[in-house]
């Protein structure tokens, strides 16, 4: 008998003849979400929803009371009930005291500054996840890289989870996958099993470079992709941004070490494509605004306050990019539009316009 863990069973109906669905049997671990935003809230249900006792933790504690109060997330995952095996927590050392596995779910700039508070409170042997996606501005550094750094673990602690994975449709129990990169295999099956649920399906890769690399980079295409569709472009457009878009992903992945298979899976293509194409995507529609003509700031407005990771990213990227040598004029673009003031328009106009060469 076959058996496809981590698909939901309640979304695709009786297993097929010589199938069953299942989740496979697991001891529970205690896991820590440091950081309740929309990914942060929506990893900790998963967690939860997978047998693991939670603790979620919010810098505000006007949020976790109201999250009390609730059971929801009103600011971020609004709509959503709380598994009651979460326990709410404005308190870090509650949260990672007992933490089997510390999950980071802060915006990349700021995993830093985090990490110093953090790094004390952690214990020895925990398994040390980053869900976060970016490019550190003044380093070039990857977020492994930093937690690393910061924390003084040894590398093969450090796991990350990247692929298509927008927080709203996993919160509401969309089937999906993703993928849970670390260079020790065992970590690696212990984060899988503990978020397997059967609506999330975990894979595991050994290739955190290639993983990193595509979740930072492919925030700078959607940008690419959402001002496009701002501009009034059609799927032509989006469908060669994407691709040449991962043409350059690939190239900077592999200057870095990374291995070019990683992105034609889930952690690169399949997380392209699911932040290119979705409304729910916040760098879509921050360059969507930014096509339609709004300003940086009215463009904010428009993701509601949360980070569009790729505006940031897009400087470090295109930073990291020259340093290493490697041609990315997709995150060019990006990068005069966010950070040098050109217009869309021309953006657009001077990528057509650049020299021909064969694909």
């Amino acid at each position: 008998m076959l058996a496809l863990d981590g698909v939901a069973s309640h979304a695709l109906g009786p297993a097929p003849a010589g199938f069953e669905w299942s989740k496979g049997g697991m001891d529970m671990v205690n896991v820590a979400v440091m950081g309740a935003g929309s990914w942060g809230t929506t990893l900790a249900k998963v967690f939860a929803d997978g047998g693991n006792a939670v603790q979620l933790w919010a810098r505000r504690p006007s949020l976790i009371e109201a999250m009390t109060q609730t059971r929801q997330n009103p600011d971020y995952l609004p709509g959503i009930t709380l598994p009651t095996a979460i326990t709410l927590t404005p308190d870090a050392q509650q949260a990672l005291s007992q933490a089997d596995i510390a999950v980071f779910a802060v915006p990349s700039q700021t995993m830093r500054a985090n990490l110093v508070n953090w790094s004390p409170l952690l214990r020895t042997d925990a398994t040390l996840l980053s869900i976060s996606k970016g490019i550190e501005a003044d380093t070039h550094m990857r977020m492994s890289e930093i937690i690393v750094e910061v924390t003084g673990a040894d590398p093969h602690r450090v796991a990350v989870l990247s692929g298509p994975n927008l927080s709203r449709e996993v919160a509401e129990e969309q089937p999906a996958a993703t993928v849970i990169a670390c260079t020790d295999q065992n970590r690696a099956r212990l984060v899988q099993a503990a978020c397997a649920t059967n609506y999330l399906r975990p894979y595991t890769n050994a290739d955190i470079v290639g993983c990193e690399i595509g979740g930072a980079t492919k925030n700078v295409i959607a940008l690419a992709c959402g001002m496009a569709a701002g501009q009034g472009l059609g799927e032509n457009t989006i469908a060669t941004l994407i691709t040449r878009g991962l043409a350059e992903i690939t190239r900077l992945g592999v200057s870095l070490g990374a291995d070019q298979r990683t992105f034609a899976g889930l952690a690169g293509l399949g997380d392209l494509v699911a932040t290119c194409s979705s409304p729910l995507s916040r760098n879509r529609t921050f360059g969507a605004a930014l096509g339609a003509g709004a300003t940086m700031d009215e463009a904010r407005k428009a993701t509601k306050g949360q980070v569009a990771e790729g505006v940031t990213s897009s400087l470090s990227i295109h930073q990291l990019a020259q340093k290493q040598g490697v041609e990315l004029p997709i995150t060019a673009a990006v990068h005069a539009v966010c950070h040098q003031g050109f217009k869309v328009a021309d953006t657009v106009a001077a990528l057509m316009g650049r020299s021909k060469k064969s694909e």
